[in-house]
């Protein structure tokens, strides 16, 4: 396994690990070219772009509304079922 050096974590890929090693060395290694803002994680600069552009690309199927990432629509969806996935016990 490749061991964190920084914490106790461990991965069976070195490339798991290099992700990993991101969120403990501050690297921003993705830029946005039209206001500087920089970010560690690709989908966090994917999503960024996205308030620039106005893409909304995961649209809901049951009524017009469309959302920046799949995690907003898969929480709206909830709307449409009623499923309450967090409910306390």
């Amino acid at each position: 396994p490749y061991k964190c050096p920084e914490c106790p974590k461990a991965f069976k890929g070195s490339s798991a690990l290099l992700y990993h090693l991101r969120g403990h060395t501050g690297l921003r290694a993705f830029r946005c070219a039209q206001c500087g803002l920089a970010f560690k994680w690709a989908s966090h600069y994917q999503y960024h772009l996205r308030q620039h552009s106005g893409e909304r690309p995961y649209r809901c199927p049951a009524c017009p509304k469309a959302f920046k990432n799949s995690s907003s629509l898969r929480r709206h969806r909830h709307t449409h079922t009623g499923e309450r996935p967090h409910t306390c016990g």
